[in-house]
């Protein structure tokens, strides 16, 4: 069982306590991205680097997930992927996903990915919040009390 982070767009905040979590609860945490990143030394958190791209970052995460994985993601279609695998996916504000609700997340971004290319939306996500932060922490421990 480990933990797999989309670590590109993944904030830092999240990260810090994704490093301290894995010495704690003594988990592996692996960041996948395409870019060097700073982490602690540890035995319990590495880093993949991939080429840069579109979705190679998720790919290779779908390639090394494994049932009853956490990964942390912003992105739905790669925390869709990720559950049908048997894994399950935390959003960095803190919202679970597994078989019983990543379908809908992923009709529901579907929707207004269409009506932002339509032009009908504006913008994006609010800013990550002390809020969100906590919501992710909370979510965290949940399944770190699960798994352990």
């Amino acid at each position: 069982m480990q933990i797999w982070v989309d670590a590109d767009a993944c904030p830092g905040a999240i990260k810090e306590l994704l490093f301290r979590a894995a010495e704690r609860r003594k988990i592996k945490v692996t960041l996948v991205a395409n870019q060097s990143m700073r982490i602690p030394r540890s035995e319990f958190i590495d880093t993949i680097l991939v080429p840069s791209g579109m979705n190679i970052a998720d790919r290779r995460i779908v390639e090394l997930v494994t049932p009853g994985d956490l990964v942390i993601t912003a992105d739905i279609p790669l925390a869709a992927d990720v559950v049908a695998q048997g894994g399950q996916a935390l959003d960095p504000r803190g919202e679970l996903y597994t078989d019983n609700n990543v379908g809908e997340r992923l009709a529901v971004r579907n929707m207004f990915d269409g009506l932002r290319g339509e032009g009908q939306i504006m913008g994006g996500p609010a800013n990550f919040s002390p809020k969100d932060k906590q919501a992710f922490a909370n979510q965290l421990d949940r399944w770190l009390a699960k798994v352990k």
